[in-house]
């Protein structure tokens, strides 16, 4: 089941720059049904899937591997490590966050000064960066050498659980959700022959699309992503931007990428079509690969699929399981009547 890949995904680390634990549980799940797979400069893994027919368009899957996390940046004298964050991560979440350092996983703890000794001033202000340290119990620095190291990476904690009406929270569901999906449509029966991309570092610029839609070469890419959700309790309804459990969320733009219309449409179709429910942003916020795939080049016509996810860029999301179930489906349906289009 889907489900059951996305808790396997999402409990690997992969902080941007250090996916490699991803990539190699993706690589072993396709390997076998690739007609031709590889890992580029950057680390993306990029492998070729036959279909039925070999269309005159260049079809590109794309979804990244990696996740927001932080990085060892000093070790004091006693002990405790300083970081900096790797990606977009709102710092009023830190405090208290379980931690695990570098390929060992050390435990820690991010920590902070106690709320007892803050200023009343600190108290109406979020903490700046250089307040936060992690405790790994360590008693000076060289203890602290032992078993860390300047430029380790740091994951959240990776437990994840089913909760309420088929809900789902985890670290890492931006995007492990896409890279379940395409691990998904690896093992299905494709139309046409398409190009996947598991692609790197994400979070820190979209630099990995990059690279692998210039060496790639498509004419269309669909990007599958997870996506901001926003329906909250204090959020006015004219800012949510979609909402779990309402279906798949198809890209008309964001701040990033103008998806292209003709393929918002074939994509649409293709969810009636199927009567999988879908929804559309109806706040323009955030933005992904998309756009670096779009700029490639000459240019490459763009579709975007996401899932709906409260609280990303944080230690734990939360999606609905349904929409990730209905995500193969619909991709699949998109990629069908793309081979209808184009007469392949």
């Amino acid at each position: 089941m889907i489900a059951d890949t996305l808790k396997d995904l999402c409990a690997l680390p992969g902080v941007s720059g250090f996916e490699d634990p991803v990539r190699d549980y993706i690589r072993e799940k396709i390997e076998p049904s690739a007609a031709d797979i590889r890992t580029d400069a950057m680390g993306t893994l990029i492998a070729e899937k036959k279909g039925k027919r070999t269309p005159d368009l260049k079809i590109l899957l794309s979804a990244h591997m990696d996740e927001v996390g932080l990085m060892i940046t000093h070790i004091t004298d006693e002990g405790f490590l300083r970081f900096d964050c790797v990606g977009g991560i709102d710092r009023r979440v830190l405090i208290g966050q379980r931690v695990f350092v570098g390929r060992d996983a050390v435990p820690g703890v991010v920590g902070m000064k106690a709320v007892h000794l803050c200023t009343a001033e600190e108290m109406q202000k979020i903490p700046r960066l250089e307040e936060f340290y992690i405790d790994i119990g360590a008693e000076s620095r060289e203890e602290a050498e032992e078993k860390t190291h300047l430029g380790d990476f740091v994951s959240f904690d990776p437990e994840s659980a089913e909760f309420g009406d088929n809900m789902f929270r985890s670290k890492a569901v931006d995007d492990r959700a896409g890279c379940a999906v395409l691990l998904d449509l690896f093992q299905r029966e494709l139309p046409l022959d398409c190009t996947f991309a598991f692609t790197v570092q994400e979070e820190v610029g979209c630099r990995g699309a990059f690279g692998a839609a210039f060496s790639v070469k498509p004419d269309i890419a669909l990007v599958l992503e997870s996506t901001t959700a926003a329906d909250l309790p204090e959020v006015p309804a004219r800012r949510r931007v979609c909402e779990p459990g309402r279906g798949p969320v198809i890209s008309l733009m964001d701040g990033g990428t103008v998806y292209d219309r003709e393929l918002f449409t074939l994509m649409t179709e293709a969810a009636d079509k199927k009567n999988i429910p879908w929804q559309v942003k109806h706040y323009i916020a955030g933005g992904n690969d998309a756009r670096a795939v779009q700029r490639s080049r000459g240019g490459v016509r763009v579709a975007g699929l996401s899932l709906a996810a409260r609280y990303l860029h944080a230690p734990v999301s939360v999606a609905s399981l349904q929409d990730l179930e209905e995500m193969p489906d619909l991709a699949l349906g998109f990629l069908e009547a793309l081979a209808d289009r184009a007469g392949a």
